[in-house]
């Protein structure tokens, strides 16, 4: 006779459950929900485009996050039955569903709760991505252009839209690098633990000798801010430069000069945008990503300060923070975390939510250190 006993999982998957009800807030997400949605439907709402967007999609944040706490809640309940029905009815077939639904359940409840560890200022915000080639001549280049497209693939996975800011492509392969910006609620959040240099090591494509080549790439993420009134930046420290848009192989995709090139005196930041249809659009693009730049690294040189004067100075990413290795052992390691994948490939088709998971436990637990 079958007997199928899921208890005691079940009743630590609702006690996680529960956690993440406290956390979450369920009574004040309604309350949001019911205050955004009468703020939506008023009849002159889009008379301010970008207060219209900001309510619309704070509104759609909180109904997607309401939905799916309380369908994970429904579906524990659900979940109960099948064990039932299966115990009552010696169903294998129910078995078989019920197994593969609690499953299902622990992922769900997993992704959950690294969200709720998600609770630094600028977490809840879209993020843009900077890619840059370093050390390694061609293979870093072909190494930076494989990075963006992992973080493209893993953003198509989640259905989050991807705007490709500007791409600067390299002589040989590949590309020097690239600003994308990922639109979604808690992109920051997520892929800032994404920031830091990347290393593969493999086999060069390029040379002759067979030879073990190591090349490196840095990734930085940003937080989208609406406006990023905080940070001034007078004229006399920024030099623009103009140049004409380009593609692969230097042909030319626009006859005039409207890419934008804005170097920050001071720090020495540039940003390049290029995807606009006019120079002004770029410039505009441009003069509000290296705004974000400047206000995250204000931000981050204040925390560095906190942490010096409290006599607690620790590097909080370090040179290295994932390696890539394409030969031999097929290996993806994360140094910080110490998780790994015996999957390079799916790994740079865009799986990396396990990577990003612990590397999400892994900052909220030097946090509290």
């Amino acid at each position: 006779m079958l007997e199928l006993d899921l208890s005691a999982d079940i009743q630590a998957l609702r006690l996680t459950y529960g956690d993440i009800r406290e956390v979450v807030d369920v009574e004040t997400l309604r309350s949001d929900i019911a205050r955004l949605s009468e703020e939506a439907g008023a009849p002159d709402l889009w008379d301010d485009t970008a207060n219209a967007q900001k309510v619309t999609s704070a509104l759609s944040h909180r109904q997607a996050t309401l939905a799916r706490v309380e369908g994970i809640g429904n579906r524990l309940d659900d979940l109960e039955v099948l064990v039932d029905l299966a115990n009552e009815m010696g169903d294998e077939d129910s078995a078989i569903e019920a197994r593969a639904e609690l499953a299902a359940l622990t992922e769900l409840i997993n992704q959950l709760e690294v969200q709720t560890l998600m609770d630094g200022e600028y977490d809840e915000r879209s993020a843009i991505i900077t890619i840059r080639s370093g050390a390694g001549g061609d293979d870093a280049t072909d190494f930076a252009e494989m990075l963006m497209r992992m973080y493209l693939r893993w953003a198509e996975q989640h259905k989050y839209p991807v705007k490709v800011m500007d791409t600067s492509y390299a002589e040989g392969a590949g590309i020097k690098s690239a600003t994308f910006e990922v639109e979604a609620p808690y992109a920051f959040g997520t892929l800032s633990v994404e920031a830091g240099t990347h290393r593969l090591a493999r086999i060069s494509p390029f040379g002759s000798a067979d030879k073990r080549q190591t090349s490196f790439a840095a990734v930085e993420v940003i937080p989208l801010m609406e406006e990023a009134t905080e940070v001034d930046i007078p004229e006399g420290d920024i030099r623009v430069d103009v140049f004409r848009s380009s593609g692969p192989g230097g042909q030319s995709v626009n006859t005039t000069d409207s890419a934008v090139r804005i170097t920050h005196l001071p720090t020495g930041i540039v940003v390049s945008m290029q995807n606009e249809k006019s120079q002004i659009q770029n410039r505009a693009v441009a003069m509000r990503v290296l705004q974000n730049r400047l206000l995250l690294l204000q931000r981050e040189e204040e925390a560095a300060k906190k942490k010096e004067l409290a006599g607690n100075i620790t590097a909080s990413w370090g040179d290295q923070m994932r390696s890539y290795f394409l030969y031999g052992q097929q290996l993806v390691k994360d140094l910080r975390t110490g998780y790994e994948s015996g999957n390079p490939a799916a790994v740079f088709d865009g799986d990396l939510d396990g990577f990003i998971s612990a590397g999400i436990r892994w900052r909220k637990r030097k946090e509290e250190d």
